[in-house]
């Protein structure tokens, strides 16, 4: 059965989705199950009973268990970015609203509430097994995948599985998901101009940015083109990967954001080895790796944030929904002022004349 045989409108049965992805072998589980019109949970649950097995993302057990394995390698995506980090669960602080995993290497922000579906996974491949634990939202959608290593305690990684496991006796069934509501930018009001720049003007601490767009009703790129050009400007659609060669070749080092409704994971220090291969710019270094569609970048922006040190620099990069892919920042150290290289590396990168339609220059 190849994906193109099946109707999106077809409510399937597990062994249907398992008979699809025996039919389609070299096919990403993520471009399969979107063939199939189902979510990527629903695909990688129809193998429940046969390498798969549904465990609860309770944070207060997961991360703790995690620390206990030693090394692995986090992955976490949204449709455009993959951020994948090799090392150690450190340092979990849990929080009701959010919750922080610290640590030299694998260092997140999670949002509980969306981590609804959990699941682990084994897969034989010729005289290995493979093993992660995949972790989706209401909507099917993965928030964060951890894959086990050579060097993972694979006691400590079956007994973490033992703790998490789950007996619904729903092995005849896929789980029910819900549609997510598509992304949509807010239209700001116009009188909000003046407050805006006031309170950014006023900022002490980047983190502030948040709640200023929450009080506003503003989403980011809407700020962005208000703030003025004291604050934002945009960049043509290039820059993004003149940035990453140009930080691998000066040794500047960088901090990388890819997030989704879940969770948000951070790479911080220098990066070395920049590959593209078609529309993907790649960083590809021992303990991290981005994949990054670059033909998926409609808006990318350079934003200056105040802050108690002097104002911090960042580069962000959009889709055509005005949805963020990914975020950089020059590394610095807390209380620190920002770094002048990465601060001179950002302000240089070419910009676009506002007057010509932003996401639209070549």
């Amino acid at each position: 059965m190849s994906a193109e045989q099946i109707s999106p409108e077809t409510k399937l049965s597990p062994a249907a989705v398992r008979k699809a992805c025996a039919d389609n072998p070299k096919m990403r589980e993520r471009d399969l199950a979107r063939s199939l019109g189902i979510s990527e949970l629903e695909l990688v649950s129809s193998f429940c009973g046969h390498g798969v097995r549904r465990i609860e993302p309770r944070f207060d057990d997961l991360f703790p268990g995690l620390h206990d394995v030693g090394e692995v390698m986090a992955l976490t995506r949204n449709e455009s970015a993959v951020h994948e980090k090799v090392g150690l669960f450190e340092k979990f602080v849990n929080g009701r609203r959010a919750a922080l995993m610290l640590g030299e290497q694998i260092d997140t922000r999670m949002f509980p509430a969306n981590w609804v579906h959990g699941v682990a996974v084994e897969k034989t491949d010729g005289k290995d097994v493979r093993r992660s634990l995949q972790f989706f939202d209401a909507h099917g959608d993965a928030v964060q995948k951890i894959h086990a290593r050579p060097g993972t305690d694979k006691i400590a990684w079956d007994r973490l599985v033992e703790t998490l496991l789950i007996d619904d006796g729903s092995l005849d069934r896929l789980p029910e998901v819900t549609p997510a509501s598509p992304f949509s930018r807010k239209m700001p009001s116009a009188d909000v101009v003046d407050t805006l720049r006031s309170r950014w003007q006023g900022m002490t601490d980047v983190h502030q940015f948040h709640g200023i767009l929450k009080e506003l009703d503003l989403d980011r790129l809407s700020a962005f083109e208000l703030a003025g050009d004291a604050w934002a400007w945009p960049l043509d659609r290039s820059s993004v990967t003149a940035m990453l060669r140009l930080a691998a070749s000066e040794d500047i080092p960088i901090m990388c954001f890819v997030g989704n409704r879940g969770c948000i994971q951070i790479h911080s220090g220098p990066i070395a080895t920049i590959l593209e291969k078609g529309p993907w710019i790649n960083v590809m270094d021992p303990t991290f790796h981005l994949h990054l569609r670059t033909d998926r970048i409609h808006d990318v922006w350079l934003v200056r944030k105040p802050s108690d040190t002097g104002h911090v620099t960042s580069v962000e990069a959009y889709d055509s929904d005005g949805q963020q892919i990914i975020q950089f920042y020059g590394v610095r150290g807390e209380g620190n002022a920002e770094r002048s290289d990465w601060r001179d590396l950002a302000e240089n990168l070419p910009k676009i004349d506002r007057g010509v339609t932003l996401g639209a220059a070549e």
